[in-house]
């Protein structure tokens, strides 16, 4: 990456650069997979404002859901696909490239 490129806010992908979705996206990739609640609870956010964030993160198949019903109650569990993990790396990275401009 050339030293006109490093501070380029637009190498940084749109869809996870939002601090709920990143956080959505970090806490997925800590574990094999997550229940909506669960998720509700580690990131802070609203029902409403969960729920949005995690059907634009599907839309871009980021990350997969399962709908069941168990013992009656619906749940709802999450993970990170492949690409999602992929486009997670990738985001990272690109924010330690942006963090090390200046060396």
């Amino acid at each position: 990456m050339s030293g006109e490129d490093q501070f380029d806010y637009q190498q940084l992908d749109e869809l996870l650069h939002s601090r709920i979705r990143t956080a959505i996206v970090a806490v997925l990739d800590g574990v094999e997979q997550a229940e909506f609640s669960y998720l509700k609870k580690r990131v802070g956010a609203t029902d409403g404002n969960l729920s949005t964030h995690l059907r634009k993160l599907e839309e871009a198949e980021y990350i997969g859901v399962e709908k069941k019903f168990i013992s009656r109650k619906p749940v709802t569990r999450y993970w990170l696909t492949e690409k999602g993990k992929i486009a997670f790396r990738e985001y990272i990275a690109r924010l330690e490239e942006m963090l090390k401009g200046g060396e």
